[in-house]
């Protein structure tokens, strides 16, 4: 008998679908995005002492621009390995399946555009537990999500989005869990580095700076939740 696969584990053409998604010159200037969205926001969740868990890492832009003194990566697309800092420490592995890391080990797990592409809610429910597991008492897990309340039409222009979240009901599944919300704001970036808009790093700054700018552009969702 064969085994049945789970659906939380599916990575048919993954890596065809990412190797694919974003050209050499996409993926310069999403990394000089992320080098301000890490230097200029994201920075101060996370103190240089902390240990950091980055979920489904991707092309390591999280990591390789967030200071930190210990980071775990995890992603089940194999070529998400490359991409990290000398020093980070990647592991093959689905984000329900965290075994490799202990109870209360972690300061700040971080993740980004990733829960809209679990199958179901069920899955979700899934890394969300694994997540407040592993999280120190007090500890964060920062995630940002494209709104579907807001990016309803392009919420559907990725082949691999399944899992529709607003900020709503992505903050109700954080308090099921075991993750107090702190911290949600509903429009923060733009969809995706996709967009017509500006991505100049200065630019990027700017837009930082003014919130205002957010509830124009933003159609990405931000929640902090704490264990």
């Amino acid at each position: 008998m064969t085994r049945e696969a789970d659906p939380i584990d599916s990575t048919t053409d993954l890596q065809r679908l990412y190797r694919n998604r974003f050209s050499d010159l996409e993926r310069r200037r999403k990394d000089e995005i992320w080098h301000v969205l890490c230097t200029y926001f994201f920075q101060r969740y996370v103190k240089p002492s902390d240990t950091v868990l980055d979920i489904a890492s991707g092309m390591g832009e999280f990591s390789r621009h967030i200071a930190a003194a210990r980071i775990y990566a995890v992603d089940i697309n194999p070529d998400a390995g490359k991409f990290l800092p000398v020093g980070a420490k990647f592991s093959l592995t689905p984000a329900h399946r965290l075994d490799f890391l202990s109870e209360n080990s972690i300061d700040v797990a971080f993740t980004s555009n990733f829960l809209e592409h679990l199958p179901t809610k069920a899955a979700v429910d899934a890394v969300l537990k694994e997540v407040q597991r592993v999280l120190r008492p007090r500890g964060l897990f920062v995630a940002l999500q494209p709104n579907i309340r807001y990016a309803y039409k392009e919420y559907w222009d990725f082949y691999d989005h399944h899992t529709p979240l607003s900020h709503l009901s992505c903050a109700e599944a954080f308090e099921l869990s075991g993750l107090q919300v702190v911290e949600l704001i509903d429009r923060f970036l733009p969809f995706s580095t996709k967009s017509a808009l500006p991505t100049h790093p200065i630019l990027v700054r700017g837009y930082l700076a003014c919130r205002f700018a957010w509830r124009f552009f933003g159609k990405q969702f931000l929640i902090i939740g704490q264990k």
